[in-house]
């Protein structure tokens, strides 16, 4: 997983609350186990009309927010079901950062496993961030000073320590298993002296 300290982007504004992890990448699109080709279809049914053809007015298909690494967004972000293909999707369009005011706490969660940082700020300072971003200028997302940069302005947030280590890290589950692979292995070499009848068929 990649890691994560700082990022600069001109952030894209998707207003629309409630957004599900089903209209982040619909159903159609889960075939595959593969955390990669899935950014293309991202918000599919937002971008491209019945005919496949891109929306020319949609947020992410418009420059240059077609390539934005933050993404602003409405409350409530990534509820419904709890599919991980969700995240995969939004990092493989290039969204590394997302700035909603509350989320799904599953769709939270999975977004720390695959090298997203979810931010949660109050209305207030999301409509800040969101009128600043008819801008069109970067701003920047500092993970250890936990500290939003936009213009001469400054937001801080709150974050989990243990799970900004895991970003700032690049770590992963199997990663966060191996840092104990050390103890593991000791506890094993006492167990063989101190228990020795439970290597016994």
């Amino acid at each position: 997983m990649q890691k994560f300290k700082t990022i600069k982007s001109i952030p894209a504004y998707l207003s629309i609350v409630n957004i599900d992890t089903d209209m982040i990448i619909p159903k159609q699109f889960l075939k595959t186990i593969k955390r990669t080709g899935l950014g293309k279809n991202i918000f599919y049914e937002m971008r491209y009309n019945e005919n496949g053809n891109p929306i020319d007015d949609f947020i992410l298909n418009t420059k240059p927010f077609n390539e934005s690494k933050i993404l602003i967004a409405g409350k409530n972000f990534g509820c419904g079901s709890s599919r991980e293909h969700a995240p995969w999707a939004l990092l493989d369009f290039g969204i590394t950062c997302v700035i909603s005011s509350s989320y799904a706490d599953i769709f939270y969660s999975n977004c720390f496993k695959n090298g997203i940082l979810p931010i949660i700020l109050p209305d207030a300072k999301i409509k800040e961030l969101s009128d600043y971003s008819k801008r069109r200028e970067e701003i920047s997302v500092n993970l250890e000073e936990q500290k939003i940069t936009y213009g001469n302005n400054e937001i801080t947030f709150e974050i989990d320590q243990f799970k900004k280590k895991w970003l700032i890290e690049g770590l992963d589950d199997i990663a966060l298993s191996l840092e104990k692979n050390p103890k593991i292995t000791e506890f094993e070499k006492k167990s063989v002296i101190n228990k020795p009848w439970i290597l016994n068929d």
